[in-house]
Order: structure tokens, then C-alpha cells, then sequence
């Protein structure tokens, strides 16, 4: 079977999600069961090289995981014609630069979100790569979570009826610094350097609404600062400055009427529930109950006729009459799934639509939930598309190279 390799330049490693969900679970173990099958029978094989500021730490990661090739000179790794594809995991406030370098060069670019930190600047980035004539994408890695996935099949076919309402609860307790460490790195709560909760998450509640609900018409949203000072990774308190939760309501376009979803978001917040991230769907013929792998239902029929009464202990087991969705196939990592679509993408053609303009509506969602909060009221979201590529002679990407 023949195989093809491919450069992928991948900048920010070491940190927590660009180590363990991009590097080791998606483009090592893609290396490890010999690569993503092409149309035509070839096997397209990624070949990385680690870009950071530390050798050390990235030689380590290296030797770990059996790859050759690190670096600490962006510019040279974005200079070399043999690493068409270009991913980016570092801080949020220095991402849109990477990126903007890297379009310059002719790379194909797959990035974590947020894409960048205002609306204005993913939409320069978006026409930058079609100008370039780049293939880019953004991570949606919610999409293909398995409790997702089955939430997506129940709306599609029809399950819940008339939409009513959507309610999602993320989080968990981050810890402050000082005893246990922090599981999240200072800088998600440094205002200045791209922190908050709200330019974290709202991306994925934007994806996740629009692509398994109905389009987003408003948000109205409060955040706060829980948690006012913290401990960084060298032992030193600082001043808080990002919010570490967010509580807000969205009204969605639904294709059988408006919906209202809630989703409160919290690294200050102790779980009581079946998973990190659980929603629950309401319509009017069933409900169900998601999270990051299961998902319940409860018909209409199997609904008890609840009555109320604080006088006496409660007679109902309200958990008895919810029915788990089997799974429709081994599922593999949402993070992993998404590469080797963007890995066909470029090498193929294949379809991908988690493109900047994807990426740019997060962000925008973000910044109209920041002006919501700041002025205390609704704010509409307006429809963001992807701007027309301009100019009859954009510049093309380098080509692939076989090897």
C-alpha cells in the first residue's frame, strides 16, 4: 500500500490540550495504525515537527512518542516548503500572529480556538486564506463526542418533536494554585493574556447550537470572577483578572419554531451530575439528558405525572423511567476524528466545513456575550458569513510532497 507523507508544523505541544488531545491522541495514534486512507488506496502519513520556545521540553516529547523532528525557530519551520500544514495550540493572544505568519507562507492552517480574540481579526484571517488560497480549519471537537453524536441523531429524527428548550451545565472546581495545583494553566485567568471563560467556551456553544439546534438569533449573559486571586505555576499569587464563569440564555431559530437555551459555565463550581458538560433537550413528545459519551431519553409516554407536594417524602424515582441510546459503533477521539478530516481535506479535497468562518462566529458569539454582560441587556446576533475570496489571481499553497 503505497503511502504519502505529510509535514504538519505543530506549535504549542506542550501545553495541556496540544499535548495530550492533538499530539499523542490524534497524530501519534494516526501514526501508529499507518497513517488516513485516501481515496485511490494510499495512506497519507503525518510527519510532525515540534515548535516551541524550550528544547528541552519538546525533546522530551519527542523521545516519548517517537518523533524525530523539534524546533524553536518558527519563522525556519514556516519557511520549509516540506511542512504544508501549519497547527496552531499556543495562547490565545498570540495565535492570531501565528496564524497570519503562516497564511503568508503559503501553509494549510488547523487551529485550536478561539481562532483570535475579536470578531474583526477572525474575519481578516478567514479572507487572508482564501486571498492565499490555503485550506484552514478550526478544532469543533464537540461534534464528534459520542453523547453529541446521539443527541444529533435524536434531533434529526424527529424524537423530541417541537423543540422547546436546551440546558447545558459545564465546569468544575479549578483549584487556586496554592494546595492541590491548578489543573488549568495562570493565563485562563489573566484578562491581558487572552483568559476567561467566555472567550474559552462560548466557541463551542456556538458550534454546538448551531449545528445541532438551530441557528443563534441572541444571547444575554453575566459573567463574573469568582474566584478574585490565584496561584501561578511558579508559586506566585496574582490578581485574577478573566472570568471564571459565565451565565447565560441564547434564543435559537429552530426549524419548528424559537428555542431557548441556557448554559452556565463555571471553573468555580463543585459537579453534581453524570459528566463535565451535561444538556438536556425538552420537546413536546420527549426529552433527553446528554453528556460527553451517554445519552438518556424519556418519551412522552414513559413521562411520570409528577404532582407536587412538599408535605410528604417524594414518591417518584424520577431516573427510573430514562432509557440509555446505545452506541451506534466504536467511537474513537473527537479530537482524532477531526484530524483526519482536515488531513483529507487538504490531501484530497475531501469536505470540512470547521473553517475560519467557523472559527470567527465563536469568536463573535464571545464578543457580543462580553457587550451583553457590560451593558446588561440582549444583544442580537447578526448572520456572519464567509466573505467572498477577492481577486481573480490568488496565490496558491505550496504543493504536497510525496516521500
Amino acid at each position: 500500500m503505497a503511502r504519502r507523507r505529510i509535514g504538519i508544523i505543530m506549535n504549542g505541544v506542550t501545553g495541556r490540550m496540544g499535548l495530550n488531545q492533538h499530539l499523542v491522541r490524534s497524530i501519534v495514534a494516526i501514526r501508529q495504525q499507518g497513517g488516513v486512507a485516501l481515496p485511490g488506496g494510499e495512506r497519507l502519513l503525518p510527519d510532525p515537527i515540534l515548535v516551541g520556545r524550550n528544547e528541552a521540553k519538546l525533546r522530551a516529547v519527542a523521545d516519548a512518542h517517537g518523533i524525530e523532528r523539534v524546533s524553536t525557530d518558527l519563522d525556519a519551520c514556516l519557511a520549509n516548503p516540506a511542512d504544508p500544514i501549519y497547527f496552531d495550540a499556543t495562547l490565545t493572544s498570540v495565535r492570531a500572529d501565528h496564524v497570519r505568519r503562516a497564511i503568508a507562507l503559503g501553509k494549510h492552517v488547523y487551529c485550536e480556538k478561539p481562532l483570535a480574540t475579536t470578531t474583526a481579526e477572525a474575519l481578516e484571517l478567514l479572507r487572508l486564506a482564501q486571498r492565499r488560497g490555503v485550506k484552514h480549519g478550526i478544532v469543533q471537537d464537540k461534534l464528534f463526542l459520542p453523547g453529541i453524536r446521539k443527541l444529533k441523531r435524536l434531533v434529526d429524527a424527529g424524537f423530541f418533536g417541537r423543540i422547546l428548550s436546551v440546558r447545558g451545565e459545564f465546569g468544575y472546581w479549578v483549584f487556586e494554585g496554592d494546595d492541590p495545583p491548578a489543573q488549568r494553566p495562570s493565563w485562563n485567568y489573566k484578562k491581558e493574556e487572552g483568559g476567561g471563560i467566555i472567550l474559552d467556551m462560548f466557541a463551542h456553544w456556538r458550534y454546538l447550537l448551531d449545528h445541532t439546534f438551530g441557528t443563534l438569533k441572541a444571547v444575554q449573559c453575566t459573567g463574573t470572577t469568582h474566584i478574585p486571586e490565584r496561584v501561578d505555576e511558579r508559586g506566585r499569587r496574582y490578581a485574577a483578572s478573566a472570568d471564571d464563569a459565565a451565565y447565560a440564555t441564547f434564543v435559537l431559530a429552530g426549524p419548528a419554531g424559537d428555542i431557548v437555551a441556557q448554559f452556565n459555565s463555571s471553573w468555580a463550581v463543585r459537579v453534581y451530575r453524570d459528566d463535565l458538560l451535561q444538556i438536556q433537550v425538552d420537546g413536546t413528545l420527549g426529552s433527553a439528558v446528554a453528556g460527553l459519551r451517554s445519552c438518556k431519553t424519556q418519551t412522552r409516554t414513559a413521562t411520570p405525572r409528577a404532582v407536587w407536594n412538599p408535605d410528604v417524602p417524594n414518591p417518584f424515582d424520577f431516573y427510573a423511567e430514562w432509557q440509555e441510546i446505545s452506541d451506534d459503533g466504536p467511537s474513537d477521539n473527537a479530537f482524532k476524528v477531526q484530524w483526519e478530516m482536515f488531513l483529507r481535506h487538504v490531501a484530497a479535497d475531501a469536505p470540512f466545513p470547521h473553517d475560519f468562518c467557523e472559527g470567527a462566529k465563536g469568536v463573535q458569539l464571545a464578543e457580543l456575550a462580553l457587550q451583553s454582560w457590560a451593558e446588561r441587556r440582549w444583544i442580537d446576533v447578526s448572520p456572519l458569513e464567509a466573505p467572498p475570496a477577492q481577486g481573480v489571481g490568488a496565490q496558491h499553497a505550496a504543493p504536497l510532497h510525496r516521500g
